[in-house]
């Protein structure tokens, strides 16, 4: 499963955690203490104020995280500048934006004490939340996601399937010529195709057929290698994908390793390919020449 619903995991995830660093928040914040409401400073139940904390720090540790991700992988960036602002990437240092949260929620405490008890009761509640997730989801990943066997069909009308493709990294990517994101995305994984021939990169297109696939390519002057028809999407309701493009990440021993939904920059592709376990990283594009 990839998605919940119409919301890729990651973000689902993120949102659940959210959640219940609110609900715990506002639990603490109301209980009673020595019969008294616990309150701020001004009287005021620090339930409200505890949430309001919370979502400030949610959204500094984002922030915090795309910067520190732009940063890592800035040469990958410096050549589309305006690619920083496509946050679908997926490009996040996590680490990073959690100790900015952190850092945030303390500077809070330092101005508000009241709020002690909700604020940290509620960010640790979050923080094992978003881990459990993340566990049980490579824990799924890694017992039961392989290589699927769905037969497809090749542009010279060869049956294949991917489960035949393993014993090499493998990116598989689920896309069609009408959908914007996939065909700006499509430059970037062939530059991916061709600076790591050491992974292999299989194009499954979703629903179209031959000649609409070969016109688009001619008409971007693209050269893909492996693309592959899947006319009734099945490989996309096989995987739980809920929209394109999704692009799907295999180890060599053809277990999945990672997936995104949306549109890849060549950073986020460099990211995902780095987590790969033997995987080469592609060679980021030179910066232009300064006149």
């Amino acid at each position: 499963m990839l998605s919940l619903g119409p919301f890729p995991l990651p973000a689902a995830m993120l949102a659940v955690a959210l959640i219940v660093a609110i609900l715990v928040s506002r639990w603490f914040g109301r209980r009673p203490r020595g019969g008294i409401e616990a309150s701020g400073t001004d009287g005021v139940s620090s339930a409200p104020s505890a949430s309001s904390v919370l979502f400030d720090m949610f959204f500094v540790g984002v922030l915090a995280a795309r910067l520190a991700f732009v940063l890592r992988w800035w040469p990958a960036y410096v050549a589309e500048p305006w690619s920083v602002l496509r946050i679908g990437d997926g490009g996040f240092t996590w680490w990073a934006g959690v100790l900015a949260a952190l850092g945030w929620g303390a500077w809070k405490l330092r101005q508000r004490p009241g709020l002690r008890v909700p604020l940290i009761a509620g960010s640790v509640s979050g923080l094992l939340a978003w881990g459990a997730l993340l566990g049980s989801v490579w824990l799924m990943h890694q017992s039961s996601v392989e290589l699927p066997s769905t037969q497809m069909t090749t542009l010279d009308d060869e049956r294949v399937s991917l489960s035949a493709m393993s014993g090499q990294p493998l990116v598989v990517n689920l896309w069609a010529t009408w959908c914007p994101p996939c065909r700006r995305e499509m430059p970037v994984l062939a530059k991916g195709q061709q600076s790591t021939p050491d992974v292999g990169f299989v194009f499954v297109n979703q629903g179209e057929g031959p000649e609409q696939i070969r016109d688009y390519l001619d008409a971007e002057g693209l050269s893909l290698d492996n693309v592959l028809l899947d006319p009734f999407s099945s490989l996309m309701n096989e995987m739980g994908a809920r929209g394109l493009p999704t692009t799907l990440f295999f180890g060599a021993d053809g277990r999945l390793v990672d997936f995104h939904m949306g549109e890849l920059t060549e950073a986020g592709l460099a990211s995902k390919l780095k987590a790969i376990p033997g995987s080469p990283v592609p060679l980021p594009p030179t910066p232009p020449e300064v006149p």
